[in-house]
């Protein structure tokens, strides 16, 4: 499984870094139009419902071990 890093593009945006090795496998290049599904792991999950509230460390590793 291809596990990649979103970034900050511009202001608003964001974009997904594909490692080269990847795309040279797949013969990819700038401007191809591809297709990806997202999944959440459980480390989102976490982020998501504590987005607002200020969540102790410890508690967050507790919740995350509890996943797996």
């Amino acid at each position: 499984m291809l596990v990649l890093k979103l970034i900050k593009f511009g202001n608003n945006g964001m974009a997904i870094v594909i490692p080269p090795e990847y795309m040279k496998e797949r013969s990819l290049k700038v401007g191809d139009i591809i297709q990806f599904e997202v999944f959440q792991t459980p480390l989102m999950k976490l982020w998501e419902s504590g987005r607002h509230l200020k969540i102790d460390a410890q508690k967050a590793k507790d919740e995350l071990r509890k996943e797996w």
